[in-house]
């Protein structure tokens, strides 16, 4: 393997994220320099952000899957529509979320099309 081998024998050192090598989708790398940031402790181990990592990613999906599950109760099967309703009923996933884009249908109805329909 490379990453055994010494770094002065002329061998380059894998360019793989943190995130990457444990498999998360969730930022190690950021959440490391918050908890530096942070005034939790004067010294943080390497394998903390990638634990908290996990749980947050595990945690939130857990939460929207729930939040999901219930919309979607008569129908019997969660689609993305499902999500998005969750999402969008929840305040505080919402304000977590704000900035994501998902695909579906909008839960509410742009008033415009209604003002111009009744003009005519």
């Amino acid at each position: 393997k490379l990453s055994t081998m010494s770094l002065r024998l002329g061998y380059k050192k894998s360019s793989r994220s943190r995130s990457k090598r444990a498999g998360l989708h969730f930022p190690v790398g950021r959440i490391h320099q918050l908890l530096r940031k942070g005034l939790y402790t004067s010294r943080i181990g390497s394998f903390a952000p990638v634990y908290l990592a996990a749980v947050m990613g595990e945690y939130l999906t857990a939460e929207i899957l729930e939040l999901a599950g219930s919309m979607a109760r008569d129908y019997g099967k969660i689609l993305p529509r499902h999500v998005l309703l969750a999402v969008k009923n929840d305040t505080e996933v919402d304000r977590l979320l704000e900035g994501v884009t998902m695909e579906g249908v909008l839960p509410n109805i742009n008033p415009a099309p209604l003002i111009l329909n009744d003009a005519e």
